[in-house]
């Protein structure tokens, strides 16, 4: 699915879509209470992201001084923040799968050959996904594996590291997200219809192209002064940066188009993080998304000075019933004792309109309303899209807040989400005990996941 994004390109514009769902209010919060107190740890059980290392493991075989320096990294981890800042896929913004990135470069004299240490991310494969979850591991390039169960690229990509992006995940680091992403500065008009095209048809951040190409080849030792950038399966650039662009300045810059076949397969590729405009400075300047919900940290580095605004909280709807035309007058239809019933006829009128309906006959409009909301209520956008998310607590909470906790839910297209992200649950936790390959899982999907259309989020 493809729509007009909020750059005005082609590209899928899932991003109004994914900073309503991917990354709840909830997790934010619980994940900066526990970082706080330095429980990095425990902020990465609240960010769903999975902790698949050992320091003391890392201290026998690569030192202490190492071992140091990674704790002192993960204890300024944003968790919640890395997952706010993953790459994403169409339609619906979810995780890259099968994604190993970057996230700090470590060297020590331990290391054979000089080979650095990585510390890496990971998604697992699309068959796996369920719950998007993350996990954190340490890459050598050799020795024994460090994370349980295969993976299908265990290898960091070279065109998403965050190494050179530490701003997104280090919470140390955050105000560097202003200067990166170009916000300090108005987009410029480009100096050649090659710059204009690229930031107005694509969506790329041209401007800030010199920069970041320099600060690739200075972090690869490189000698050369040509970067690729990867702007599709079949659309390579090749950047050339001039004696002038030592500065960083976009006049310097030279674009050309790679040959069809290894014209850039021995370039530094430039990461993806600095090839696109940051997502949420897009939105902001659309004006798809408000300051206040954003992350905070992305917000404070944005837009210095906003005030931290907590994002209203959503009525309780169950102190209020719902009204329903029935039979020539508005019933009331709510909560009671944790189920929803009817408020406006007796039990013996119920159980004689159910039996009714259980011998094909129409009940009650009060009971068919009831009805509908176990089997598909209005809330089943939203909830298949807190499932996809992985935020299964958000989507039981409004389940319950319409149905409530005591219901038990009925055949139908909801029951038929909870089971199915249910059974995508155990599909992933065999992945992670290393039960299950790297093909289609033990259990093939009965075709293609089921999409309804969403509410209008995107631009």
């Amino acid at each position: 699915m493809h729509s007009r994004t909020v750059n005005g390109d082609s590209r899928p514009s899932f991003w109004p879509h994914v900073r309503e769902f991917a990354v709840p209010l909830s997790m934010i919060e619980s994940a900066t209470a526990r970082r706080a107190t330095g429980d990095w740890a425990g902020a990465c059980a609240a960010a769903r992201v999975d902790v698949d290392l050992n320091l003391r493991s890392v201290a026998d075989t690569h030192g202490r001084e190492l071992a140091s320096r990674v704790r002192t990294d993960l204890r300024h981890l944003a968790p919640d923040l890395l997952r706010w800042h993953m790459p994403r896929i169409a339609p619906d913004g979810l995780l890259r799968p099968g994604l190993t990135m970057s996230l700090a470069r470590y060297h020590a004299a331990e290391r054979s050959g000089g080979n650095a240490l990585h510390l890496v991310a990971r998604t697992p494969p699309a068959w796996a996904d369920a719950g998007q979850r993350i996990s954190l591991a340490l890459w050598g390039g050799t020795g024994p594996r460090t994370a349980p169960g295969p993976h299908p690229h265990p290898r960091p990509d070279r065109r998403f590291r965050l190494d050179l992006h530490r701003h997104l995940w280090d919470a140390r680091r955050t105000d560097e997200l202003r200067i990166r992403s170009g916000a300090d500065q108005p987009p410029a008009d480009g100096r050649t219809a090659a710059h204009q095209d690229l930031r107005q048809a694509h969506g790329c951040a041209v401007d800030r192209w010199a920069a970041e190409a320099e600060i690739l080849l200075r972090a690869d030792g490189r000698v050369g002064a040509a970067v690729a950038v990867r702007l599709g399966a079949r659309h390579r650039l090749v950047l050339e940066l001039a004696p002038e662009a030592a500065a960083g300045a976009a006049s310097g810059l030279r674009i050309r188009t790679a040959p069809a076949r290894g014209g850039a397969a021995e370039l530094p590729v430039l990461p993806d993080a600095a090839v696109w405009v940051l997502p949420d400075l897009a939105l902001l300047r659309a004006g798809l998304v408000e300051a206040d919900r954003l992350h905070p940290l992305v917000t404070s580095a944005l837009v210095p000075g906003h005030p931290p605004d907590v994002p209203p909280r959503v009525p309780d709807g169950r102190a209020t019933p719902r009204l329903v035309p029935c039979r020539g007058a508005q019933h009331r239809i709510g909560l009671v004792n944790g189920t929803l019933v009817p408020f406006d006829h007796d039990p013996a009128e119920i159980r004689r309109e159910e039996l009714l309906a259980a011998l094909t006959g129409t009940p009650l409009p009060c009971l068919q309303v009831i009805d509908e909301a176990h089997r598909r209520p209005e809330c089943l956008v939203d909830v298949r899209a807190r499932l996809d998310h992985g935020d299964t607590a958000g989507a039981l909470a409004a389940v319950e807040e319409l149905l409530g906790p005591e219901a038990l839910l009925r055949d139908g297209a909801l029951r038929d989400e909870l089971e199915t992200a249910a059974l995508r649950r155990v599909r992933h936790g065999l992945f992670r005990a290393g039960l299950a390959g790297l093909g289609a899982g033990p259990v093939s999907r009965s075709g293609p996941r089921r999409r309804q259309p969403r509410r209008a989020t995107t631009p």
